[in-house]
């Protein structure tokens, strides 16, 4: 996920990855992980592999690294594995959740780890395939499932959730100041006609913002359209599951990095991050014990954006936001 591009996959052949999207923070973050890479045999999870474009440089970058990659899209691995074929074992593609860490690395044997990236949000693949219904520029059936396997997708959320919980959806998950008006109107053009695609929930949403609103802060439909992505892929319960898990995975040395796209998901990581790079002890202790030191350090100041010249190059990754967090004290 997260690795953008410009070109309609529609017309791009599948079998050329490269030129579908371009990774986000590329060269950032090769600088911050390859690090923790260097002397012997690490492992490094990719746990949005995506299309691979982040896990081909890091095998380029590292030879001795190996690349575990995770993905719940079905298609993209099916890219990813196509294009990482020449690694031969140096890569694994799995499918499943990014939150099913600890279960993958269980399955494959694998204790620790040296590094792990999270590119969070859609991939060009997701986003320029109109069946997937993600894309609120064209009519498409409203599905907006990452996998296209579990039961719930965005017309089930729009037709059948009470008025409150879409209102809670939008609020918290779009960040809507508009919510209250499009939820009124949802509800009351679903109760002539359930909504099917994509177009005719678009000028339902339009139509509720006041004229003046839609001149600014882009698409009227892309912060309701961002909850309901959230909601059908259960994206911020995933993000809370895996933060844990990928601090408590990786080795002494070893280092987590995030590009995120929105505030909610920064917030998550920035408050995971400042956990694990904090001393538990309590303030007014002369000492801290070792066992109760920090055992994190923040690589990044903030969260790094990235520069003019890559978002005029690549403007799906204006909104990206990275932070990177390295282990300096061993845990096991």
């Amino acid at each position: 996920m997260g690795e953008t591009g410009q070109v309609d996959v529609s017309t791009t052949s599948a079998t050329d990855p490269a030129r579908i999207h371009v990774p986000v923070m590329l060269d950032r973050i090769l600088e911050l992980l390859t690090p923790a890479l260097q002397g012997g045999e690490r492992v490094h999870v990719d746990g949005t592999l995506g299309m691979g474009g982040h896990a081909e440089a890091v095998l380029k970058a590292c030879p001795q690294a190996r690349v575990i990659g995770i993905d719940r899209d079905p298609s993209a691995l099916a890219i990813a594995r196509g294009r990482l074929e020449p690694f031969g074992d140096r890569f694994t593609a799995v499918e499943a959740v990014y939150d099913e860490l600890p279960e993958v690395l269980d399955s494959l044997g694998v204790g620790s780890i040296g590094s792990m990236l999270l590119d969070l949000g859609l991939s060009s693949l997701q986003i320029d395939r109109r069946e997937r219904g993600f894309a609120y520029s064209v009519d498409a059936p409203l599905d907006m499932r990452m996998d296209g396997k579990q039961g719930l997708t965005a017309a089930d959320v729009v037709n059948t959730y009470e008025p409150r919980e879409l209102l809670r959806i939008l609020r918290v998950y779009g960040e809507e100041r508009f919510a209250d008006r499009i939820v009124r109107r949802i509800v009351d053009a679903r109760e002539l006609e359930p909504f099917e695609h994509s177009a005719r929930l678009v000028q339902v949403i339009s139509d509720a913002i006041p004229m003046a609103a839609r001149k600014t802060g882009g698409h009227p439909a892309k912060r309701t359209f961002q909850a309901l992505r959230i909601e059908v892929n259960a994206e911020l319960e995933a993000l809370e599951g895996v933060l844990p898990a990928a601090i408590e995975a990786v080795g002494l040395g070893g280092r987590v990095a995030v590009l995120s796209y929105h505030s909610l998901e920064d917030r998550l990581v920035k408050n995971a991050f400042r956990d694990a790079s904090s001393d538990s002890a309590p303030r007014d202790l002369p000492v801290v014990p070792e066992q109760m030191k920090a055992q994190f350090q923040l690589l990044t100041r903030g969260a790094e954006k990235p520069s003019e010249q890559e978002v005029q190059t690549n403007p799906r990754a204006a909104s990206a936001r990275l932070r990177v967090a390295e282990r300096i004290r061993s845990h096991r």
